[in-house]
């Protein structure tokens, strides 16, 4: 089973400038590769035997960038760039392979063949992370961390790794307000539990931007609005910025300040995600939630709403729980021998309009917040009404899965 970590870490000067200083040319070398593939792609994507519309001539074929031949001339940078001996080589062979995965994300798509935008050049202190793939469990002892060619680095241990975890991999992030360590751990020990929940202990949650979330049992969580609450903070920092001379000191550290906030904003969020994602682990075995396109949702006139709410987030995290409860691990930490909890993501159109009583479609305008059917006389809150939706299509579609397998 695997599992992630995170702890700040409080690096003396000296080490923080080695790690400013490794992320700064891990950022060059990842522009260079990036631009090395876009070349090649630009010259030689069109068969030999016609006429692009991009390049009108016949250029020399040249080798194809990949992974491995990007990753053997690395050899040759540090000959020709000695400062380059001072990175770790496997953190510089992550290089090549973020750059693998970003351009394949974007001219084929991931697993599910979704695509990303056309990859962008890292920008000054826009490269943020590094890792090292291998780690030896002994050089993390105690409030002590050893980063080849870094050092010791002492780390503020808030939570205890559990008993028989062990530590696969380390990346090493910068933020606003300091510098992280997120340590990936694997217990192989910790078996695959057959899900065993009660397929009749479901619930349908409706995601909303006056109330968070409304469950089909008419439980309900306001939507805290972190952002809206912290606007005036936000806009007083960021008058700052924009008041300073580009590249001085004194912009440099409003911009300081202005990440801070916003990632006081990003936490506060997470948190509330996480412990609502507990709480509904906790009291259900099966969540329906709708499978919103939340990207498209985010251009309309209620972006910012949208985006504060971030509906998105909270489903990865209600997933990902569910998943390490399905291993036996539930929310809190503690273990128990049967355990399986489920997420089913259902199809959202028609959950507000359909009358969840008798099936009667009732369209209305999202101002009317009441549902009230002419069919059956029903008449209850319009987001219950949507919740009780998505936990009848969640049964069904429960149903389903369970038949098949």
């Amino acid at each position: 089973m695997r599992t992630s970590y995170q702890y700040k870490i409080k690096p003396n000067k000296e080490q923080a400038e080695k790690i400013d200083k490794t992320l700064e040319m891990l950022r060059h070398q990842y522009n260079y590769l990036l631009a090395q593939r876009f070349n090649w792609y630009e010259q030689c994507r069109s068969p030999v035997d016609r006429c692009s519309l991009v390049v009108c001539h016949l250029p020399e074929l040249k080798e194809q960038p990949n992974y491995y031949n990007q990753k053997a001339s690395l050899t040759q940078l540090k000959k020709d760039r000695p400062w380059y001996k001072g990175i770790h080589s496997q953190v510089l062979q992550e290089v090549p392979k973020k750059v693998e995965i970003t351009f394949d994300r974007w001219l084929k798509g991931d697993v599910n063949g979704k695509k990303s935008g056309r990859p962008r050049f890292k920008g000054v202190n826009q490269y943020k992370t590094f890792t090292f793939p291998q780690f030896k469990q002994h050089h993390f002892n105690n409030n002590k961390i050893r980063l080849s060619k870094i050092g010791d680095i002492k780390v503020i241990v808030h939570r205890q790794i559990p008993d028989g975890f062990d530590i696969k991999t380390v990346s090493v992030t910068k933020k606003s307000d300091g510098y992280y360590v997120t340590l990936s751990l694997d217990d192989k020990t910790v078996p695959t539990i057959k899900p065993d929940f009660n397929d009749a202990n479901i619930v349908g949650i409706d995601v909303g931007l006056i109330d968070f979330i409304v469950t089909s049992e008419d439980e309900r969580i306001a939507a805290p609005k972190f952002l809206r609450k912290a606007e005036r903070k936000l806009k007083s920092v960021q008058r700052r910025v924009s008041r300073r001379k580009k590249g001085s000191n004194r912009r440099k550290k409003a911009i300081k300040k202005l990440g801070i906030q916003h990632k006081k904003v990003s936490d506060t969020r997470k948190d509330f995600h996480f412990k609502t994602a507990n709480n509904l682990l906790k009291k259900y075995d099966v969540i329906a939630v709708e499978k919103l396109n939340i990207k498209g949702l985010a251009k309309t006139w209620l972006a910012k709403s949208i985006n504060d709410a971030a509906w998105g987030q909270f489903t990865t995290i209600l997933l990902n729980k569910a998943a390490k409860c399905a291993t036996g691990i539930l929310p809190g930490g503690h273990f128990r021998e049967n355990a399986g909890l489920k997420v089913i993501a259902v199809f959202p159109f028609g959950t507000s309009q359909e009358c969840s009583n008798c099936g009667h479609k009732v369209k209305k305008p999202l101002s009317q917040r009441t549902h009230s059917c002419p069919n059956c006389n029903i008449s209850l809150c319009r987001d219950l009404n949507a919740s009780l939706n998505i936990k009848a299509r969640g049964t069904h579609a429960l149903k389903a899965q369970l038949m098949s397998s």
